[in-house]
């Protein structure tokens, strides 16, 4: 059996490795490392795989995030609602921005914003709402349009984990993640189901005039070399980057087909489990594309069983061992944690599994009966 990772970046170089290799050579020998001719193929190809009007590649998904408010036009004081369940880059860039974080819970099957979260929390301060795509599965995004169109609100959708996927609204039509809000962001990290050898991240929007602004932003605000006609930033993706993604764009669907197929393998064998609640699916088979496979560990000690997979050689994570609302630089007196319960009680329990499109039989197989051996 071959080792088991978490992520297996190197089996998956591999397969592309010709391509890939051959497309960083040709980026070397014209040296056009910035804003070259395999940044414009990419952005193009994901904007056709989305199905969005505009794609503005940046240098991360942090920044994705920020430039994204920034586009909007949000200003200090202004109040964003996000969940407190996920990783800090969400809240993070709305404090960076002098804006107003504004935490709610999640729901218990999904990990996903709770929409009833979302209403109670909406002031006259309330200027959007910051969706995340947790592990890979779309959040409740008709429940929140309704929201954000009956409050005048923005909708940001945080698509680090879950680009790929699909969502079927009321009507059965079907949009990629990161389509669906006002705007999108993603994350090329390399762990990402699409990521890339180094930073990397991308905005999308169907807005004409956003995307002209975000354009700017992303680049010290010009438009015309040495005209900063808007506040921006230095955040762009590198050639050698964009070669990269547009090779691992192309498998994009296969490798989530992979995922959903190892993820199904996973329930099939631990889903009979008193101990565990396995991953649920709130759409059809397309709504999740497993960025994370993660279980509940329900009356049984979570932190033992994470000891024994690692002294066993199985990587595992646990995404998020604390929840926002008390990370210390972002504590608030408003919050209260009756408010929380669903993320004070996720933190104890959940438990992600290695999760990627490399794994074979043998490593679920072995993965599953050391969990079980555990919890019998």
């Amino acid at each position: 059996m071959r080792k088991i990772q978490m992520v297996d970046l190197q089996t998956q170089y591999q397969f592309i490795k010709p391509q890939v290799d051959a497309g960083m050579q040709e980026v070397l020998s014209s040296a056009q490392f910035i804003n070259g001719p395999a940044v414009r193929n990419f952005q193009a190809d994901l904007e056709a795989y989305l199905g969005v009007k505009h794609v503005i590649p940046c240098a991360n998904g942090t920044d994705a995030l920020q430039v994204a408010m920034m586009g909007l036009g949000l200003k200090p004081g202004d109040e964003v609602i996000t969940a407190d369940f996920t990783f800090a880059a969400t809240v993070e860039v709305i404090a960076l921005l002098g804006l107003t974080p504004v935490l709610v819970d999640v729901l218990p099957d999904t990990f996903n914003i709770d929409p009833d979260a979302i209403e109670k929390a909406i002031t006259p301060n309330t200027k959007a709402i910051v969706p995340v795509h947790l592990f890979g599965q779309v959040a409740d995004m008709d429940r929140i349009m309704d929201i954000a169109q009956k409050h005048n609100l923005f909708v940001i959708e945080d698509n680090a984990q879950g680009i790929g996927a699909t969502h079927t609204d009321a009507a059965g039509t079907k949009v990629k993640t990161g389509g669906i809000g006002h705007v999108g962001s993603t994350s090329f990290f390399p762990s990402k189901n699409l990521g890339c050898y180094g930073d990397g991240g991308a905005i999308f929007t169907n807005d004409d005039d956003l995307a002209h602004t975000i354009r700017g932003v992303v680049n010290h605000g010009m438009y015309k070399r040495y005209h900063h006609d808007v506040v921006g930033v230095n955040s762009r993706l590198d050639s050698l980057q964009a070669v990269v993604l547009n090779e691992k764009l192309k498998l994009l669907d296969f490798y989530n087909e992979c995922r959903k197929c190892a993820a199904i393998r996973y329930s099939q064998l631990l889903q009979d489990h008193p101990n565990i609640e396995t991953p649920v699916t709130s759409g059809d088979c397309d709504s999740h594309v497993y960025h994370q496979y993660t279980l509940k560990i329900v009356g049984a000690d979570r932190d033992a069983l994470v000891q024994h997979l690692q002294q066993n050689d199985i990587p595992c994570g646990v995404y998020y061992p604390i929840p926002l609302h008390l990370q210390k630089a972002y504590v608030d007196t408003r919050y209260k944690e009756a408010d929380f319960t669903v993320t004070n009680q996720l933190i104890d329990e959940v438990v992600s599994l290695p999760m990627h499109s490399e794994l074979d039989e043998d490593q679920i197989q072995f993965i599953c009966k050391t969990i079980l051996a555990f919890l019998d």
